[in-house]
């Protein structure tokens, strides 16, 4: 339905190649998960794939064909424009300048139905809601809605499970499974990738983002990562006994080296005809020494994949055992809207909780008033990191401009500047600017401030939304072996079950502590 036959896309500012000569093909039932590192490119092959003229920053090569079919495109944000447009609007037109289309109001039978499996509260079309004051979950789901309505033929999606919650994750599970049509998706969802993905493809970013590597297999995520593993372990273990052949094979040379070389010096002026068979064979040993160096250049490179990135939090902190908080809050509004009531979350020693919840009921505000009052207080000392890190930061400000802003001394940038380097990024990454940075790598940024903080209390918004599935696993160990305490709001189940000492459950009526239980969605099998 979909065959895409050599693409190679380049950017035009320096030539980087993020695509090259990639060719697969998207059938009838296929489930392809598109994953890698953030910034290797992966909603620019998808634009490219839906409108070459959406990627004017690149250039485009190679064949894209889509037989006629049509595609339903779930872009990562909604335009800025819709802003001051009410939901029903949305609906009803597909250009926030352009008037409503009332003769659409026909669909809404079928938007009120789809609308219940998403878990999406009907009542904002009925209220004149405006899209700004969607929360990020919410704005997902009526963009997949409208999507749906067209019932397009091919679903491409970028990133639908960043802000969902736990019921519409689950629900886009089995949406996904069951699904005839074929659907390519971009998602950092470990879980979401092992239950719904048949396919694979996976762009990296090798040589310091020098080299670029597109791998395409029908396989499960779990069956393509262990493949890789296997591949990965079988060329480290042909590298290194390369270079040990190698070694060995050095000691053996330079011992006859040293033999040749001290015979040479003490051969008597006498034995001429000696001294010209050593000479000779000296030679013969530094011709040798030539060849090994040149098999040295058909080395195979011993595997660094992209994602090997480290993150160790401070070992300094030790466990606190007194009370951290005890925070107590009547209402939470955002504005003139009442989201909840009676919250009350106070925490003894350092233990590690995750807040869940539906989407729109208030998770961020609270946190934010969290922070601020444990901030304000100053008994502890406290980091935070948000969910839209535009926020806080200054996108004209360079990666070591935002470093030196929070360092205290030399040594600090130093180690500062080391952890970069662990976390992948590239010296141009390091000196440019925030703005030309990825969701995820401006999160490694966040959590490189976490590291450096020697915080007492985390309180983190969504810590592992924009990573990807292959680094995530690094950052959950951090975190759970972090000796300080976390507050945390995530819909990340794996993030959950690793990470999480208990899981509060927020409601317009306040903090119910669950059991995690809670994610096993029905009729799948769930781990804990």
């Amino acid at each position: 339905m979909l065959d895409v036959d050599k693409l190679t896309i380049t950017i035009n500012k320096n030539g980087r190649k993020l695509i090259d000569n990639l060719s697969f093909s998207l059938n009838e039932g296929d489930k392809l998960a598109i994953i890698g590192e953030e910034g290797n490119g992966k909603s620019t092959l998808i634009k490219a794939i839906i409108d070459r003229n959406m990627v004017r920053y690149a250039s485009v090569e190679g064949k894209i064909n889509k037989h006629g079919y049509s595609i339903g495109y779930l872009s990562q944000f909604i335009q800025t424009e819709w802003n001051l447009q009410t939901v029903t609007s949305f609906f009803l037109k597909d250009d926030p300048n352009a008037e409503d289309d009332f003769e659409r109001y026909n669909d809404f039978d079928r938007l009120y139905k789809i609308a219940s499996l998403l878990n999406f509260d009907t009542s904002v079309l009925e209220n004149d809601v405006l899209i700004e004051n969607l929360s990020g979950g919410e704005k997902i789901k009526i963009q997949l809605l409208k999507i749906l309505l067209k019932e397009p033929d091919i679903l491409i999606l970028d990133e639908p499970t960043n802000d969902l919650d736990i019921k519409s994750l689950q629900w886009l599970e089995k949406f996904i499974l069951k699904r005839d049509n074929p659907i390519m998706y971009i998602s950092h969802d470990e879980t979401l990738l092992e239950r719904t993905a048949n396919a694979i493809l996976h762009i990296e970013q090798l040589k310091k983002k020098q080299v670029t590597k597109c791998t395409f297999k029908r396989l499960s995520y779990q069956d393509y990562i262990r493949e890789r593993n296997l591949m990965l372990q079988k060329e480290e273990q042909l590298a290194l006994k390369e270079r040990a052949e190698d070694f060995a094979r050095m000691e053996k040379w330079r011992q006859v080296y040293n033999r040749v070389d001290h015979e040479l010096n003490t051969i008597s002026r006498q034995d001429p005809a000696g001294a010209r068979l050593l000479k000779k064979k000296m030679k013969s040993v530094k011709s040798q020494e030539k060849r090994f160096e040149k098999q040295r250049e058909n080395f195979r490179d011993i595997p660094n994949p992209e994602e090997a990135i480290t993150v160790k939090m401070s070992e300094s902190l030790s466990s606190l055992t007194r009370t951290i908080f005890d925070f107590n809050l009547s209402k939470l509004n955002i504005g003139e809207k009442f989201l909840a009531q009676n919250l009350h979350l106070n925490m003894i020693g350092s233990k590690k909780y995750v807040i869940v919840g539906d989407n729109g009921v208030g998770k961020t505000t609270f946190l934010k008033k969290l922070y601020a009052s444990i901030h304000e207080a100053g008994e502890i000392k406290v980091a935070y990191m948000p969910q839209n890190y535009d926020e806080y930061l200054n996108q004209n400000e360079t990666v070591i401009e935002f470093i030196n802003s929070f360092c205290q001394n030399k040594d600090e940038i130093t180690k500062a500047r080391t952890y970069l380097g662990s976390m992948k990024f590239t010296i141009d990454e390091v000196e440019g600017k925030i703005k030309e940075l990825s969701g995820g790598q401006k999160a490694k940024l966040y959590i490189l401030k976490l590291v450096l903080s020697d915080a007492d209390l985390l309180i983190l918004d969504e810590p592992t939304r924009n990573l990807s599935p292959l680094s995530n696993p690094v950052i959950r160990r951090a975190f759970k072996d972090y000796k300080g305490a976390i507050v945390s709001v995530s819909h990340d189940r794996k993030f959950i079950l690793e990470v999480a000492d208990e899981i509060y459950e927020l409601t317009s009526n306040g903090f119910n502590q669950i059991d995690k239980n809670f994610l096993c969605s029905e009729g799948s099998v769930c781990e804990i």
